[in-house]
């Protein structure tokens, strides 16, 4: 399930045996660049939670991404599960699925992204699989456009959804990406 502000926005879980103190985000969006071994990655917060994640991001994306829209740049750590974010994004077996998100799309959307969160690490589905599990049987090619407008890939791990027949289908990261996810997933399951 998605999951959206945590309890208590003053102290999170860092996911890895500990609890740190956060200091609030700005109002409005904040965001960060972070590069890292899966290429460059933009982020974008709201006090409520994670908004956007950029995969392929340049250093100054978020401004071609919220045109006109005030923006803080902060330490990606300052964000809801930052700290978590950057460690799985280094290679760390970090569980992102409790980051808080700050998303919204249509009744549909909300309903693929959820389907794509609650599928675990190191499995796939395909696009019929997750159109049946949202109760849209035949609408595998609308999953696949749900999936494409998903705004916070990798913490909605949409490149657990693959094409039937076995083909890696799409992915706004890139097959090569989707590719490289998939296999680090599979085998951090088989460890």
């Amino acid at each position: 399930m998605i999951q959206t502000a945590s309890e208590n926005p003053m102290r999170r879980e860092d996911g890895m045996g500990g609890s740190i103190p956060v200091i609030p985000l700005p109002p409005g969006l904040s965001w960060s660049f972070v590069i890292s071994p899966l290429g460059p990655v933009g982020l974008a917060a709201t006090p409520r939670g994670v908004c956007r994640v950029e995969l392929g991001a340049g250093p100054r994306w978020a401004r071609e991404v919220f045109p006109g829209k005030p923006l803080s740049h902060v330490f990606p750590h300052a964000f809801p599960g930052g700290k978590l974010i950057v460690a799985w994004l280094n290679g760390a077996h970090a569980d992102l699925s409790g980051v808080p998100l700050d998303i919204d799309g249509t009744p549909f959307q909300m309903a693929v992204w959820c389907a794509a969160a609650q599928i675990p690490r190191g499995q796939t589905r395909t696009y019929a699989q997750v159109a049946e599990a949202v109760g849209s049987p035949g609408a595998a090619r609308a999953v696949g456009q749900a999936l494409g407008a998903n705004p916070v890939p990798l913490l909605v791990p949409c490149h657990r959804v693959v094409a039937a027949g076995g083909g890696l289908g799409g992915f706004t990261g890139g097959l090569d990406l989707k590719r490289r996810l998939l296999a680090l997933e599979q085998s951090e399951a088989v460890q």
